[in-house]
């Protein structure tokens, strides 16, 4: 794990980033590992492939870090990517695997209410993506949407959020 997270830091070769990123999320779905990953500072760096400029390599991090946030402890580092994450679901094309992978792990972050203030701006866009996109889509966007609807706290930014 460790010479992968180094590869990845160490590499400008998309197609080696999204074969490094594929084996470290699959990894992740042992929680050994998801431990592991977070003490090399892997979370940060993969964190760092979701500026990537090519759209297979930030949704294979995207899908690394879905994985990585079943962990609380990951998802504590995790937080601080959620306004990107969402900026990435917002100008992603529209029913993309982008998309769908960024909806994927706002739906994991958005289990608890401990970072749904960061969605709040996010909200018209997830309400967008309800009416226009594919069923797909729509089932990823109602996920995050029941997650944000059982903190009553999030009651007004949802009725207010102008579409």
């Amino acid at each position: 794990l460790q010479k992968l997270i180094h590869l990845l830091q160490a590499t400008d070769d998309p197609l080696i980033q999204e074969q490094a990123l594929i084996t470290l999320s699959n990894s992740a779905a042992f929680s050994v590992n998801q431990d592991i990953i977070r003490n090399l500072g892997g979370l940060s760096v993969i964190g760092g492939m979701l500026t990537n400029s090519v759209p297979k390599v930030k949704e294979k991090a995207l899908n690394a870090l879905n994985n990585l946030s079943m962990n609380i402890k990951n998802q504590e580092e995790i937080q601080v990517f959620i306004t990107q994450v969402c900026r990435t679901v917002e100008s992603a094309p529209l029913n993309s695997d982008v998309q769908i992978a960024g909806l994927r792990l706002l739906t994991n972050m958005s289990v608890t209410s401990d970072y749904h203030q960061k969605m709040i701006n996010s909200i018209p866009c997830f309400l967008h993506l309800l009416s226009k996109g594919t069923e797909k889509t729509q089932i990823q966007v109602l996920k995050v949407l029941v997650n944000l609807s059982a903190n009553p706290a999030m009651t007004r930014h949802l009725l207010r959020a102008q579409v």
